[in-house]
């Protein structure tokens, strides 16, 4: 086995609704900011957006 990086996949649950402000996915708990740009943002960034999701109890352990 490699220890090459392997990125993190999409915190995408397949749920693509808004919560009702509108400003974050129902089921990812992303920004609309974070769905629209995840393929393009780096791998720091999308660390930065996982540990917030962690932290507001949007992702599970394993995903983390």
């Amino acid at each position: 086995m490699s220890d090459a990086f392997v990125p993190r996949r999409s915190p995408c649950v397949k749920h693509c609704r808004l919560t009702q402000e509108g400003t974050h996915g129902d089921g990812c708990g992303r920004t609309l900011d974070e769905i629209g740009r995840w393929a393009h943002i780096d791998d720091a960034e999308r660390e930065a957006v996982w540990q917030r999701l962690a932290c507001e109890g949007k992702a599970e352990p394993t995903q983390v």
